[in-house]
């Protein structure tokens, strides 16, 4: 398949790219602007893509202007489902990557796509309002909606906890400043969820809403331990009150049963195998 990523040389853009051209694939990025209609409709019909995976958003909740949310993650969306509409070529599959952050601040049990959203910052409204729009496009256009739980991998901006506490350790930093550590999520890793993506871009599962996720939960508190075990480094750690969230979502976990129905057996690797990896990069 010919596919195009929008986002091909963001975090997860890359891995998606090895993943699709480790299977056959040929990949092609987006060079045009998401909230450029008129340059996005014309790349569009020039690449005449199989096969679509939109990764391209702000995906960091504590980017500053909350305008943009709407303005890349909306609206962006929009321009890109109208180029494909227009283009001349249905594709065989489009692929949305919307957020698990949509639940909210859902504590209860485990979270099957049927959850009620209750998004709780300007990110997740983004994101919620992008599927209710994106579901005008199904009688055109053959969208699945993937809502990733987090993940993480080498790569990943150390704005996200995960790789600031792997860098932390990987320099020996004698202390970390954080947030909230009683925040429990449902962690993936990033080679697994592009093999995920990959796998639902082939069987194209056409008005599917889908979680990615691995239907168990850790808390800062265990990554902070895995990383000492995994180092033999101890840091102090300082709660910053400037980092706590007001409106932090407190326990995130996704049930992976429809990924798995859909697809078939899929698993990502433990978060000890996955920090491993992380902190084996050199430091550079």
């Amino acid at each position: 398949m010919r596919v195009l990523i929008t986002g091909l040389e963001g975090f997860t853009g890359r891995y998606l790219r090895d993943e699709l051209v480790g299977h056959g694939h040929e990949v092609v990025g987006l060079q045009a602007d998401l909230t450029d209609a008129a340059a996005l409709a014309a790349e569009v019909k020039r690449v005449q893509p199989d096969c679509v995976a939109h990764l391209a958003g702000i995906a960091f909740v504590g980017h500053g202007e909350a305008n943009d949310f709407y303005r890349v993650n909306l609206m962006g969306t929009r321009n890109l489902l109208a180029a494909l509409a227009d283009c001349g070529k249905r594709p065989d599959c489009v692929l949305l990557a919307s957020s698990a952050n949509v639940y909210g601040n859902g504590t209860a049990g485990v979270l099957s796509e049927d959850a009620p959203l209750k998004p709780a910052n300007d990110y997740a409204v983004s994101k919620a309002a992008m599927e209710h729009m994106a579901r005008l496009w199904l009688d055109r256009l053959p969208i699945v909606i993937v809502r990733p739980f987090n993940y993480t991998g080498v790569g990943q901006s150390e704005m996200f906890l995960l790789p600031k506490i792997v860098a932390l350790f990987k320099r020996r930093a004698g202390v970390i400043e954080l947030g909230n550590l009683d925040v429990w999520r449902d962690f993936s890793d990033v080679r697994a969820v592009a093999e995920a993506y990959r796998r639902l871009l082939e069987a194209g599962p056409a008005g599917e809403t889908v979680n990615v996720c691995s239907g168990r939960t850790h808390s800062l508190r265990e990554a902070l331990a895995l990383c000492e075990r995994l180092t033999g480094h101890v840091m102090a750690v300082r709660v910053n009150p400037a980092f706590v969230r007001a409106n932090e979502v407190r326990s995130l976990c996704g049930d992976p049963s429809r990924l798995r129905a859909l697809i078939g057996d899929w698993d990502t690797p433990p978060l000890q195998e996955t920090l491993g990896w992380m902190l084996s990069e050199a430091v550079p």
